[in-house]
């Protein structure tokens, strides 16, 4: 093993082997899993096929400007410490330091979440194999295409988020020809937006409550953040992926929630069932079984697998990732910023696969009350994230001018400034605070509710206030800001 020093090829070690096509489909990927092919349906059933509409549209807004802003800082600084050395160098070395362990933490504590919802995926064909021989075969998978080297990790995400947005894109064009007749019977037009108290059943309160699923739906995509580190050529690819990013979110979120709404009567008991072990009841499933495509849940059901597998090849690259950059700027022990002749980070990959084997583990074995609290522990650190990317942007765009730069020589100036990076902000405060508001409403207050909602917050600050009282950081005036790559 060696250390290579940083220099124009490479991001401290790490090899730039992450092409154009490789960057957009992380992009696309990011945004598309079990929150679209199973949650979905849930969303629609709470809130009516309006109310969810809304809700997706929010949140929507809010993910693309939280990605220019990204874009913004990512094309202009591409390193793989993404937002956390972002927060350090714009806001505060103490944010930068909380930052990064709390996303590290998070995506290997999801691994191990990924790891039991394919196991659950698989039980579908095999319902009496056991859960460790399935978890261990997807684990070694997701360890050997992360091993091999960063382009064997784009060509998988490649071709996950392949499938994925190919399945999208039938569902659309099948659901189009279901509302105008054309398949699947009689058309069914905007029938199911008229029943009862459709489109906006229950009104603000369950907009609300499907808000924070839909933001929960978009979580990953900030994983282009952490690629640009290792983009062949970030100046141009990031902005080109950052780019399309609206037009993704409208097509694959926004049209396939309106199609599942016109097609399914939000009163449909099968649309409250979100549970991955029963993939008939995905809102994809049976739309395919209404157009009249009986192999639709086994299809959906590889689909689906293909969605976790890349949640958790994502999750192993970029929490790898974080850890080596914690590790090379002294944060964690120096024995994770060391590199192979491939640029991979195997020590840090190493210690990311023991934590997700034994939050796993955790999982299956006695009551899974450990794995619980550890899930809802990482539950808002993706919440936590956005906030830092939307102050880190606000920062960094506002020390840029002061040093007496032109925002319009960025590779990638991000529209709406100062709007977008602080509407982002609110939105993200909002999902942060009502991650369980119904703990309040039920005459008292729930407090082992609470505890277990909010118990990411409290770790988080501890992590920032204890680093910023050990070390006695302060915030980084404006025109001390760094934007050089060299640490």
């Amino acid at each position: 093993m060696q250390v290579t020093s940083e220099n124009g090829a490479s991001s401290g070690g790490l090899k730039r082997d992450l092409k154009s096509r490789h960057l957009s489909m992380i992009a696309i990927g990011g945004a598309i899993g079990t929150g679209l092919f199973v949650a979905s349906g849930s969303s629609i059933h709470e809130a009516g096929p309006g109310g969810a509409l809304t809700a997706y549209v929010a949140v929507g807004i809010m993910v693309y400007f939280l990605m220019t802003s990204l874009g913004e800082m990512a094309s202009f600084m591409p390193v793989s410490g993404s937002f956390s050395t972002y927060s350090s160098r714009f806001v505060d070395p103490a944010l930068g330091f909380a930052m990064g362990w709390n996303y590290w933490y998070n995506w290997a504590i999801t691994i191990a979440a990924d790891l039991s919802a394919a196991t659950l995926v698989m039980k579908f064909w095999f319902p009496d194999t056991s859960s460790i021989l399935w978890s261990s075969l997807f684990l070694s998978i997701l360890v050997g295409l992360n091993f091999l080297s960063v382009r064997g990790f784009g060509e998988a995400e490649y071709w996950f988020a392949f499938i994925k947005v190919g399945t999208v894109v039938i569902f659309l064009i099948v659901g189009v020809l279901m509302i105008f007749g054309i398949m699947g019977g009689q058309a069914v037009g905007f029938h199911n937006w008229t029943l009862n108290d459709a489109p906006f059943h229950g009104g603000w309160a369950a907009i609300l409550a499907v808000f924070m699923v839909a933001g929960f739906s978009f979580q990953g995509t900030e994983l282009i953040g952490v690629a640009a580190g290792e983009s062949e050529n970030p100046r141009k690819n990031i902005p080109r992926a950052i780019r399309q990013v609206f037009w993704r979110i409208l097509l694959f979120y926004v049209f396939a929630i309106l199609i599942i709404g016109l097609i399914i009567p939000y009163t449909d008991p099968k649309l409250v069932n979100d549970d991955l072990g029963n993939i008939a009841v995905s809102p994809f499933t049976i739309v395919f079984n209404k157009a009249g495509l009986a192999f639709a849940a086994s299809v959906m059901n590889a689909v689906i697998l293909t969605a976790v597998l890349s949640a958790g090849n994502s999750g192993m690259y970029a929490s790898t990732r974080m850890l080596w950059y914690l590790a090379k700027e002294g944060h964690a022990p120096r024995l994770f910023a060391r590199v192979n002749r491939r640029g991979i980070p195997v020590f840090a990959l190493l210690a990311t696969t023991v934590i997700g084997m034994l939050a796993f583990l955790a999982s299956i074995f006695g009551d899974g009350t450990v794995y619980v609290w550890l899930l809802n522990a990482s539950g808002l650190s993706g919440f936590i994230v956005w906030l830092g990317i939307a102050i880190s942007h606000y920062r960094f765009r506002k020390a840029y001018v002061a040093q007496g730069r032109d925002p319009s020589k960025l590779p990638y100036r991000a529209k709406w400034f100062p709007f977008g990076p602080l509407f982002a902000f609110a939105l993200c405060l909002i999902v942060i605070a009502g991650q369980n508001w119904s703990a309040f409403t039920g005459g008292g207050v729930d407090w082992y509710g609470l505890l277990v909602a909010y118990i990411g917050i409290p770790l988080f600050l501890i992590l920032w206030l204890g680093y910023k009282w050990v070390k006695k950081t302060k915030v980084v005036p404006l025109m001390e800001c760094r934007f050089d790559e060299e640490k």
